[in-house]
């Protein structure tokens, strides 16, 4: 009876003065953290068009072409690939694409990105990318910035039904018009 009384003390004094026990081990801030754009933006409007959840790699003195190389296929940003979701269905640069989330990969160029929209989702970069499933392909403009864009960003701005998608880093903007 003595023993299990004293484990008991024991197992309390040890419960009280451990770290161990109660500390929880949540992991550090991602050298790339996940981010959410939304059209509209505006944060209180439940009725949203589209949004796209993304990892924002920063340049750090490196170059875009070694980041998302010209004429291969890259995630669209960091980590797992990048996901869009269209809330409604929509024309897409031109093409119509039901409502759903797609992966979206896109192909660097030098005046035109390719911008792909793939059924493959929860997948972790462009490892696994396979050009069967491909939803569409569109032609993404590019314009350059005059002031560098130090972290990758998605951005979405219209009115109303008609809006654009931007993809931005580095001195390149690449546009993708959206209709729904």
């Amino acid at each position: 009876m003595k023993k299990s009384i004293l484990s008991i003390i024991v197992f309390a004094v040890v419960l009280v003065f451990s770290n161990e026990v109660t500390a929880q081990k949540f992991a550090k801030l991602d050298k790339s953290p996940m981010d959410a754009s939304t059209y509209p933006e505006i944060y209180r409007v439940s009725d949203k068009k589209a949004k796209v959840i993304y990892g924002r790699p920063q340049l750090k003195k490196r170059s875009l072409a070694k980041l998302a190389p010209v004429g291969k296929v890259w995630r669209t940003g960091a980590n797992e690939a990048t996901e869009i979701t269209f809330y409604n269905d929509v024309i897409f640069g031109g093409k119509e694409v039901k409502a759903g989330t797609y992966s979206l990969f896109t192909i660097p160029g030098e005046k035109e990105w390719t911008v792909i929209l793939n059924t493959a989702i929860n997948v972790w970069g462009a490892f696994s990318y396979n050009e069967s499933d491909d939803v569409v392909r569109v032609t993404g403009k590019v314009s350059k910035t005059a002031k560098p864009i130090e972290v990758f960003s998605i951005v979405f701005e219209g009115e109303g039904d008609a809006f654009n998608m931007y993809l931005g880093w580095s001195n390149v903007v690449v546009t993708v018009p959206i209709k729904g």
